[in-house]
């Protein structure tokens, strides 16, 4: 008798990598990008426990893009939580909004507010 075995594939776990970028606020110099890192940095939370990212998550800024590195899981959605929270302690979730521009990168990008002139 001919016995099959099932050979098991071990995958490796890839680290995913999100980006913000925050060109047009910084621009315009109403957000700080070097605070709003730290404030990632604070609120991130991991095996949940928040301000201990450890070597599981990495926030790296390069003049106006903030890129964050982590180890499954983690989701994008949770990236756009917190700036949300972090535009709204800021005062500036009236202005500002957050857009996903590509399949891993989010982008702040002002409301688009037309008037008509048309008051009475």
């Amino acid at each position: 008798m001919l016995r099959h075995t099932k050979k098991k594939k071990v995958v490796k776990k890839q680290a995913l990598k999100f980006s913000i970028n925050c060109q047009k606020p910084v621009d315009d110099e109403i957000f700080d990008v070097a605070l709003f890192e730290k404030y990632l940095h604070d609120r991130i939370k991991v095996n949940g426990k928040t301000g201990v990212l450890g070597d599981a998550v990495t926030i790296t800024r390069n003049e106006s893009l903030i890129n964050v590195t982590a180890k499954p899981p983690f989701s994008k959605r949770y990236l756009k939580y917190l700036t949300k929270k972090f535009l709204k302690k800021e005062k500036l979730r009236d202005y500002i909004r957050v857009i996903a521009d590509d399949k891993d990168s989010y982008e702040l990008r002002y409301f688009n507010i037309h008037d008509d002139g048309d008051e009475e």
